[in-house]
């Protein structure tokens, strides 16, 4: 497990031992990437996240013990905590919306390849939420049906550009993608992504598509 200073450091939650294996050896063998952790369960998960320092955690649902759903609540409730990518082989709605409203940024499928794996991942260091466009779809609805909704004393005002960035990102656009479509930086976008997501109450991109849609802000 050497890393590298600009290597995407990653620590591994599964119990699966054959899925396990696969995720370390992608992450160790692959340029840009570090695995700093595989674990079978969550048990001394503080310990263990301070011991492999991941930029990204991948989390299983499924674990004997604590689940990956509320070892992702305990992480992100520390300050500075890691992101957390979900996966696993269900396609659970419940499971999905209690993860993300635990604190997970992003959902992946184990039956995802290697590739997207890898994109999944870097797309989180980016700052967005990677879905596959099935599991968004159902996020969305789920979202929809649980969020409260806003009052005008609960959101602040977006300007113009947060609303066309808003819209671009209901539309399945990524931070990348945005900042190609209205000639910004990246790093542009990122600020305007931060604005709007503390006017929004909101830590995801995926909790801004949501609220943007029931509320009908864009």
């Amino acid at each position: 497990m050497t890393t590298r200073n600009a290597d995407i450091r990653v620590a591994i939650f599964e119990d699966n031992k054959l899925v396990r294996d696969a995720y370390e050896a992608i992450f160790s063998g692959t340029n840009g990437f570090a695995c700093t952790g595989v674990f079978t369960d969550c048990t001394d998960l503080d310990f263990k996240i301070r011991k492999s320092a991941p930029d990204v955690v991948l989390m299983d649902i499924e674990m004997p013990g604590m689940d990956g759903i509320a070892a992702t609540q305990q992480i992100t409730s520390a300050a500075g905590a890691p992101s957390i990518l979900m996966q696993t082989v269900f396609e659970d709605d419940e499971k999905i919306f209690a993860a993300l409203c635990a604190g997970a940024v992003g959902y992946i499928l184990k039956t995802s390849s290697p590739v997207q794996l890898l994109q999944a991942v870097s797309e989180v260091v980016s700052g967005g939420s990677p879905m596959s466009p099935q599991v968004a779809r159902r996020v969305l609805k789920l979202f929809q049906h649980h969020a409260p909704h806003a009052t005008v004393s609960d959101t602040e005002t977006l300007s113009e550009r947060e609303k066309e960035i808003l819209t671009l990102m209901v539309n399945g656009n990524a931070a990348r993608q945005i900042a190609e479509h209205l000639f910004l930086s990246y790093e542009t976008v990122r600020t305007h992504l931060k604005k709007i997501y503390r006017k929004l109450h909101v830590v995801s991109s995926a909790g801004a598509v949501a609220k943007a849609l029931k509320d009908r802000l864009v």
